[in-house]
């Protein structure tokens, strides 16, 4: 790739407004990109920013304005159209095909062919292996893509997307799955497409990243532009004021620990989990947690942790091991029959284990409560209809009404729904995966006051975060988790990220001085620079 000159606008959108079903998306937003920049695009979930990069790529067309690139008017009819014309896209939602494996996703559409016009195996596992080592990667190729964790499967959409000779990069929210090693990773290669002279637009919640790599950003806020400038000119506080729209002040006010609870330790614990085993993915692994009591499950990418809530839940085969409510044993494999016990567990994945996309809001929220509406096979559609707009208002999911399609909502209000379904269910023991993935500050500052306030209603919860911060604040206890084995637990005072990363670290060095045919996990878990991928 040949650098452009640094500072020439290659991508523009001019007063650009998109509606849905009579709410306003977009409402005469102007942007322009330049190469060699890093352009952040932030705002709550609902601002507009995942339409603005549809009608960037072809997936929307405006209702006005135009899009003009490398100083023509231009439409793309499909994001196909805007690809093959240099401008990638990475999506928060891996956007790939998890049957297939990592090479056959990495040359999608574009699989090289030997003489014969079939596609060359050998070349394209040469090649990918090859592109994914030049971004710190290491894994089999010919595996499945679903075989991966979350967080791998978004580092091979990020390398498919900046492999390519590209003059425009957006990026939506790369690194919500990620964790700090792999982070680290990505905003070199950021910095790598910048100094290529490729415009990079970088949509984030994590305001920490905007300041230390973009050059510029722009916040959207219900749809209109609302602050463009250089990063060097706004502080946090401001940014988050303008994002929010609220005072300084009021902001500076809230930023406050969501999470000041006394848990009662003499109590028994409402969840007993021991003993969980299963071949190549958990190794003995025992939780507890009391009414009132956050539990956080803390550990890198393939430390068992996402395992380790579905087992609980029953949606993890296990080898051995067994899960009690109060004393009372609950069949293994079962989540109807954990259900039934108290317990309800939102999913990592929320797109693809979690929302029914063609199914509204409304239908979403009751689908798991429908069997304790119902009365003689019947359900009323007013107490439906109390149900939802009672926890739409609660959650402030933000939908022009209950009918709308939960497909048409920001990833933030789809993650609210998601709650609104559990909490439709009464449950005694919550069990959360990364509950503000990819959430805008104001969305995820709600959802954390949530889990403080459902903790201090006598529920059990069990939190997991790819933000080591967030469990750290958040939870009474943690749970600290490598290579699918509890390796150490801390409690009150001794709750810390210094801590968590103390017993990794002392995990791992007991790990590495074992014989090679030692105990632990055994298989073939991805390594990447000490990380292992789920």
């Amino acid at each position: 790739m040949t650098a452009a000159s640094v500072g020439e606008t290659v991508l523009e959108v001019q007063d650009v407004s998109k509606r849905f079903a009579g709410v306003v998306a977009l409402d005469g937003v102007s942007l322009g990109l330049r190469t060699g920049e890093v352009h952040a695009l932030v705002g709550e979930n609902g601002a507009g920013k995942s339409t603005l990069i549809k009608v960037l790529t072809g997936a929307y067309q405006p209702d006005h304005g135009r899009i003009v690139y490398r100083g023509e008017p231009v439409t793309f009819a499909r994001p196909l159209d805007a690809q093959a014309a240099g401008i990638s896209t990475i999506y928060q939602e891996v956007n790939l095909v998890p049957v297939l494996s990592v090479a056959r996703n990495l040359f999608l559409g574009q699989e090289p062919t030997n003489r014969l016009g079939l596609i060359d195996f050998a070349q394209m596992h040469r090649h990918t292996t090859a592109i994914l080592q030049r971004y710190g990667i290491s894994v089999d190729v010919r595996r499945p893509l679903r075989e991966l964790g979350l967080g791998m499967q978004q580092m091979v959409a990020i390398a498919r997307a900046v492999s390519g000779d590209h003059r425009v990069v957006i990026m939506d929210e790369p690194t919500s799955s990620l964790e700090p090693r792999e982070v680290e990773r990505l905003l070199e290669v950021v910095d790598l497409l910048r100094r290529g002279g490729v415009a990079v637009v970088y949509v984030t919640h994590r305001l920490e990243e905007v300041f230390r790599l973009c050059d510029r950003v722009t916040v959207l806020r219900d749809g209109r532009l609302v602050h463009t400038g250089p990063v060097a000119d706004i502080s946090r506080l401001e940014l988050v004021s303008r994002m929010l729209g609220r005072e300084v002040a009021e902001v500076a006010r809230g930023e406050t620990r969501f999470s000041d609870r006394k848990t009662d330790q003499a109590t028994q614990p409402i969840l007993r989990a021991t003993g969980l085993t299963r071949r190549h993915v958990l190794d003995h692994v025992s939780v507890e947690a009391r009414a009132g009591e956050v539990v956080g499950l803390a550990g890198l990418l393939g430390s068992g942790r996402s395992e380790t809530a579905k087992a609980i839940y029953g949606a993890q085969p296990l080898d051995s091991g067994s899960v009690e409510v109060e004393g009372a044993p609950i069949r293994p494999g079962s989540p109807r029959a954990a259900i039934a016990a108290g317990l309800a567990l939102i999913p990592e994945d929320r797109k693809a284990e979690g929302i029914v996309p063609m199914l509204s809001v409304r239908d979403n929220i009751v689908l798991a409560a429908l069997p304790r509406m119902s009365r003689a096979g019947f359900v009323s559609e007013r107490h439906q209809d109390a149900v939802v707009k009672g926890l739409i208002t609660r959650l402030r999911i933000k939908a022009s009404s209950p009918d709308q399609k939960v497909s048409e909502l920001s990833g933030g209000n789809q993650q609210k729904v998601l709650l609104a379904r559990v909490l439709c269910l009464d449950p005694r023991i919550l069990i959360l995966d990364d509950p503000t993935r990819g959430i805008d500050v104001g969305a995820k500052a709600e959802i954390q006051m949530l889990i403080s306030e459902l903790a201090e209603q006598g529920m059990a919860i069990l939190l997991i975060s790819s933000e080591l911060e967030e469990v750290v604040e958040g939870s009474d206890s943690i749970v600290v988790l490598r290579d699918g084995a509890v390796v150490g637990q801390l409690r009150a005072e001794e709750v810390s990220q210094d801590g968590v990363m103390g017993l990794i670290a002392a995990a791992r060095r007991e790990s590495d001085s074992l014989p090679a045919s030692g105990g632990g996990i055994e298989g073939d878990a991805t390594e990447v620079d000490g990380h292992v991928g789920d």
